[in-house]
């Protein structure tokens, strides 16, 4: 067989696999490009893993509990609702992934904002759906009235968004559901990093799903754990395509122990919350750089040069400058808005002095 991607379904033979950041395998790097937590997860994490594989690894030979019962509990408590509420998942792209092949299709298509995270219209081509983008200008401001009259069965919202890490107020998202007939999915990666966030709306709009990860605040990305808070009868949806045994044995157990550990994330919140918020001070203020008001563990801006330069090219040099001393941070060139722009995870303190420092080079070069 000369050509087995033949073979494929017409519309997977052609699909383009979402891009992840890059992760390097080599040491000296400093790694700024995929919204890791800086730090460490809870210790209790690891206790919990050792317990959970036992002196010899005994319980590895078993199944996990298909519905992560215990975990979906924690989760609930944590968030104020009951375990009706709760879907677990491997991570929240997997979440999003089970709603994209409960709620899309050609005929029932996925509205989501541009920019926002490019996983979504991959997630909707591998199901062979309909895509409805609404773009935002460079104000960002929420285009409530656009997003209520889309023709969406189901509109993902990611706030705070991504790539900029502009937080949506709860008041903005009220007014989208009064107006919205389908499911408004909002994407809460980086709630922990945000001043507000949608959870307290549940009650009241059945409409609403919210998605939630531990790769990011509590830095658990290594474990992939993700899941979605919503009306009882979207979470039986999500139960009917979700596969059989999503979540492993020991992300259950170290999610469930990094949710039971809130004073230890609090803190850790507190310290990505300061570095970057003194980041983007010295970006406005020393380089005058056009910088948009963070509520994420990330920070996007747009870098000017010695000549007071902006734009796609000005951003992509600033990029490969740090690329070649080894400084690894993201750049979306394929967006009018985001290609002028990088976008840096909020590091150490340490770190971010020597992204600071390799600016200020690249600058005088």
């Amino acid at each position: 067989m000369s050509d087995l991607t033949s073979l494929a379904l017409p519309h997977v033979a052609k699909l383009h696999a979402y891009t992840p950041g890059l992760q390097p395998s080599e040491p000296g790097w400093v790694k700024l490009n995929t919204n890791e937590c800086p730090y460490p997860p809870s210790p209790r994490v690891a206790a919990a893993l050792q317990r959970e594989i036992g002196a010899e690894g005994s319980s590895l030979r078993l199944y996990p509990n298909p519905t992560s019962q215990a975990l979906r509990g924690v989760v609930a408590r944590h968030h104020g609702l009951v375990p009706d509420h709760v879907c677990v998942g491997n991570g929240s792209d997997d979440i999003l992934n089970l709603l994209v092949r409960a709620f899309v299709s050609e005929e029932a298509a996925l509205g989501f904002t541009l920019p926002s995270y490019s996983l979504y219209p991959v997630l909707v081509e591998i199901q062979d759906g309909r895509c409805v983008p609404v773009e935002f200008d460079r104000s960002l401001r929420l285009p409530i009235e656009r997003i209520v009259a889309s023709t969406s069965r189901a509109f993902f919202l990611t706030s705070p968004n991504a790539p900029t890490g502009v937080g949506f107020t709860n008041a903005e998202i009220e007014r989208v559901l009064a107006g919205y007939r389908g499911l408004l999915v909002v994407d809460e990666a980086y709630a922990p990093f945000a001043r507000e966030n949608a959870v307290a709306l549940l009650s009241r709009h059945p409409n609403l799903v919210i998605v939630r990860t531990l790769s990011k605040a509590y830095a658990l990305a290594g474990l992939r754990v993700g899941y979605a808070l919503a009306h009882p009868a979207v979470i039986d949806v999500l139960d009917r395509v979700r596969d059989s045994y999503n979540v492993n044995r020991l992300s259950q157990a170290g999610a469930i122990a990094a949710l039971e550990d809130q004073p230890y994330y609090e803190g850790v919140i507190a310290r990505v919350k300061a570095t970057r918020d003194a980041f983007v001070s010295d970006l406005l203020n020393r380089r005058g750089w056009n910088t948009y008001d963070s509520q994420a563990n990330f920070i996007f801006t747009e870098p000017k040069n010695a000549r007071g330069e902006t734009g796609p090219a000005v951003g992509k040099a600033a990029y490969d400058f740090l690329y070649a001393h080894k400084v690894l941070v993201r750049y979306f060139p394929s967006h009018a808005l985001t290609a002028p722009y990088l976008r840096i995870s909020v590091g150490t303190d340490a770190e971010m002095r020597v992204l600071s420092q390799t600016l200020d080079a690249w600058q005088k070069s």
